[in-house]
Order: structure tokens, then C-alpha cells, then sequence
């Protein structure tokens, strides 16, 4: 489904250069669920980063679906994304202003596909908060914002699901429930790619890689570890 070959990422030049990631290679098979983990400033977020577009490589490849993406501008980037990627963010950045029901919409009136309350309202349901649909994110835990975030990236089926620490401002309790739905998601065949600090929340995936000083370090995959 996506590769990324030999990436690397380089900020600022001189004394003041940093090399976030260095010839990092991965795949993305159909179905996986991959934890990203590594201390701070490892490269996962930036990772995450140039696999979803947001970011580009300073050398390297970044291919989804057989099409080489990387260099690609913002604009092709949109129709290249459609209905494949999306993103779960730590910070949910849901629009204050805007209900639930309206947040999850946001992706369908961008993409050109007009106002499908219907779609819309199910997938909130999909995501137990159908009865929450008219609420607006201050009126909403952060388990609920978190999930209505998650909503808003099925409403356009996406095949690959990107989570940058999606239970990181979570009590346990709340986060194990996200982490249920992610496993959910993964059992109905999308593919995951989460970054997380911690063993506890990693242990829910089926591949784990460890990054460090921007490089791959380390990858275990479930049936070879003790994890889960």
C-alpha cells in the first residue's frame, strides 16, 4: 500500500543543522497496524509526517499505491490523498466554532462531495457519539473530541490511518478506549500507523519500529515478541 525508501529529512544548515531522519526505508502493508516509538526528537512525528504529505523529504521516496507522492504540491497531494490517507493528531483540531456532526463533515465539503449528514451522523454513531452530534468541542471530554477527530478522518474511508500520540492528553481509561476503536478500525482492514512514547500503548499493534537519532534501530513484529 505505501513505501517509504532511504528518506531522509534535514532542517537548517551549518551549526544549526538537524537531521530528523536518516535513510529510513518502511512498508506499509494492506491490514498492518504499526507503532512508531523512540525517545524525543527520534523522527517519529516527522515520519509521520512525509509518509501523509505534510512534510517534504529532503532525499528519498515516498510511494502509495505504485505512485511515487513525494514533491508532489499540496494540491496534487489532495487528490492523491483522498479516500487513502488521513490523520488523527494529538491536539484533535477540531474548529471551536462547529459542532460535532459539523466537524466530521469538514473533509466531505472540501473534497467537493457536498453536505451527507446521513454518512456523517452514522459514522458518529460508528463512534458512539450520535447523541452528541450537535454538541461543540468545549462541550466535549477529550475522549469525545478525540473521537469525533477519528470520525471526521472515516468520513472519507480512508485506506491508512495516521495517529501522531492520539491518546497522549487521555487518562488510561479513556485512551484504551481509543486504542479499542483503532484495533477495531485495523480488524476491518484499514491500516494504522501510530506514534507513541509508550510500551503499554504500543503493545495493541502488530509491528513495532524504534527510531532513534532518526534512524530505524529496531522493529519487532507481534508474532516474534511478547507484546500484546
Amino acid at each position: 500500500m505505501l513505501e517509504v525508501r532511504s528518506a531522509s529529512k534535514i532542517y537548517g544548515e551549518g551549526p544549526s543543522r538537524v537531521v530528523a531522519l536518516d535513510n529510513v526505508s518502511l512498508e506499509v502493508e494492506n491490514g498492518n497496524f504499526i507503532a512508531v516509538m523512540g525517545p524525543s526528537g527520534s523522527g517519529k512525528s516527522t515520519l509521520l509526517n512525509v509518509i501523509g504529505g505534510l512534510d517534504q523529504l529532503s532525499s528519498g521516496e515516498v510511494i502509495l499505491d505504485g505512485k511515487r507522492i513525494d514533491g508532489y504540491d499540496e494540491n496534487a497531494l489532495v487528490e492523491i490523498r483522498r479516500g487513502k490517507i488521513a490523520y488523527v493528531f494529538q491536539q484533535y483540531h477540531l474548529l471551536p466554532s462547529l459542532t460535532a456532526l459539523e466537524n466530521v463533515l469538514m473533509p466531505l465539503i472540501f473534497a467537493g462531495d457536498g453536505k451527507n449528514e446521513k454518512e456523517a451522523l452514522a459514522i458518529l454513531k460508528r463512534v458512539g457519539l450520535e447523541k452528541r452530534a450537535g454538541h461543540k468541542p468545549s462541550q466535549l471530554s477529550g475522549g469525545e473530541q478525540q473521537r469525533v477527530a477519528i470520525a471526521r478522518t472515516l468520513v472519507t474511508s480512508p485506506g491508512l490511518i495516521l495517529a501522531d500520540e492520539p491518546t497522549g492528553n487521555m487518562d488510561q481509561k479513556t485512551g484504551n478506549e481509543i486504542l479499542e476503536l483503532f484495533k477495531e478500525l485495523n480488524e476491518e482492514g484499514r491500516s494504522i500507523v501510530m506514534v507513541t512514547h509508550s510500551p503499554d500503548i504500543a503493545r495493541h499493534a502488530k509491528e513495532i519500529i524504534y527510531l532513534q537519532d532518526g534512524q530505524v534501530i529496531k522493529r519487532i513484529k507481534k508474532e516474534d515478541s511478547t507484546h500484546g
